[in-house]
């Protein structure tokens, strides 16, 4: 098995600092920023080693609104053994159903689509359903309807075969189920310098299309929220051991919370490098100015998954309102965001090139991009090539919690899977991306976390040009169309 260590020296000049909103605060996100790749040790194992459970470390929001937590116990002979545990709210305290499914999956080859990505294929063996509540009986029974588990309503606490390859059994598409999320994976192993005891393993398995319709034949392009290896865990972590104790019977409940009032003002910044669907990988810094309602976001996109080649970055400034809490996704709260005005600045040459291929004023001045000079594209309505036009208006779903530290998180909607853009209201998300954390002055984050180091992470040989021809394919094809937020 290989190992790749990912340890990238704090020296290193991966982000310019970002002239936005007080200078303590970004000061001090920039900071993070830094951490974000030298603050940790990652280790990433290919092919993945998956054996063992993992569990969620929260409650889960999936689009729909679904609220769930996920065990999963993976075994050397391939099979799998998948808990997936339904509820009635968003701090998965009210259990309503539990889906437990087997069957075998099989690593194949590292992923084209998704760079640092495996993929696998999965077989299905079969899938028994157990209500928890009389009302999740009944409305089960309404979706499953005729021929699909019992003449009436399931009784809770007692299991159902929904799926069973040997005979021909299939009540699973009333729910929407599927295991599509297995196509996918990739393993972390991750410890603070300094602190041997705080390692983790994560899990990451594939995105579950927005679109409940699509689920089901979606090859996924990014990932959910990383599953923690249940002998791992970070020891502050709730959840997973409370997780980690149930079973098809015997649900998780997690601890109950109050739902925290969104008071977005200040920075906020990514916790990891994230993915997107369209082979992006960035970083987000947002500035949001509550005495007059403005806001800034400060995306930097990479061409690798550890974002440490950075390919462009985007700033965008505009207003923003907010709405009263939503009525559709239980713990978030609607907003409205403007976007008034639009930099953007190419950070390799690659990209640099392809803006300059593009004729016409449609994206700043045509043939005058430079790399690593900043362009104002605000007068040619925002960047053709880049798919964004200005202004821009999009509703968004926001939610804020904390961590186990104790420190502030921020939800915003997920992106919809096919790349629009939720430019009405009905677009608007039901589910979120990976939250940003609070680094407004005086939060002290993951500060004292880190140190320097040696960079042990390189890419292959190939990895300029396969990046040229993806960015080439992706421009010039069209198909690349950036959503903010």
């Amino acid at each position: 098995m290989m190992i790749i260590y990912l340890l990238v020296a704090l020296s290193v000049p991966l982000a310019a600092p970002f002239n936005a909103g007080s200078a303590a605060g970004s000061s001090q996100c920039h900071r993070m920023l830094k951490l974000l790749h030298g603050g940790a040790q990652v280790t990433v194992h290919m092919p993945p080693n998956v054996a063992g459970r993992w569990v969620s470390t929260s409650c889960e929001v999936r689009p729909g609104p679904e609220f769930l937590t996920r065990s999963y116990q993976f075994y050397h002979n391939h099979s799998f053994s998948a808990l997936q545990f339904y509820y009635q709210d968003n701090h998965c305290t009210k259990p309503a159903y539990s889906l437990l499914v087997q069957g075998g999956v099989h690593l194949r080859q590292t992923s084209w689509v998704v760079r640092g990505g495996t993929e696998a294929e999965y077989q299905l063996h079969s899938v028994l359903l157990v209500c928890h509540s009389a009302s999740a009986a009944r409305n089960l029974a309404g979706r499953l309807g005729r021929g699909c588990g019992p003449a009436g309503a399931p009784e809770p606490g007692v299991s159902y075969e929904l799926w069973s390859g040997d005979q021909g059994r299939g009540c699973t598409r009333a729910l929407d189920f599927t295991m599509q999320e297995l196509l996918l994976l990739r393993v972390e192993g991750r410890h603070r310098h300094g602190d041997p005891g705080s390692h983790t393993k994560e899990l990451f398995l594939g995105d579950v299309h927005t679109e409940r319709a699509q689920r089901r034949l979606h090859r996924p392009a990014s990932y959910q929220p990383p599953l923690q290896s249940a002998k791992s865990h970070d020891a502050a972590c709730a959840a997973c051991r409370i997780i980690s104790q149930s079973d098809l019977l015997h649900p998780p409940v997690l601890l109950s919370s109050a739902d925290l009032p969104v008071r977005a003002q200040g920075h906020w910044v990514s916790q990891r490098c994230e993915v997107r669907p369209g082979v992006l990988f960035l970083t987000r810094h947002f500035v949001f100015h509550d005495d007059n309602y403005t806001w800034e976001g400060h995306y930097r996109h990479y061409a690798d998954p550890v974002c440490r080649h950075p390919t462009f970055s985007i700033h965008a400034k505009g207003h923003y309102r907010q709405g009263p809490p939503s009525s559709r996704v239980m713990g978030g709260t609607d907003f409205v965001f403007t976007v008034t005005h639009m930099k953007v600045t190419p950070m390799d040459l690659a990209t640099t090139s392809l803006l300059n291929v593009f004729s016409g004023d449609e994206c700043g001045t045509e043939g005058s991009w430079r790399m690593g000079v900043e362009q104002d594209v605000t007068p040619t309505s925002g960047c053709a090539a880049l798919g964004i036009r200005l202004p821009h208006t999009e509703h968004e779903l926001f939610r804020t919690e904390s961590d186990v530290s104790g420190r502030r998180m921020l939800f915003n909607g997920q992106r919809p899977t096919n790349g629009s853009s939720p430019d009405q209201a009905h677009k608007r998300a039901t589910s979120y991306q990976p939250p940003l954390l609070h680094c407004s002055p005086g939060s002290q984050g993951a500060l004292n976390a880190g140190r320097e180091g040696d960079q042990h992470y390189r890419l292959g040989n190939g990895f300029a040009e396969r990046n040229f021809a993806d960015m080439l394919h992706l421009l010039i094809g069209g198909f690349i169309t950036l959503t903010l937020f």
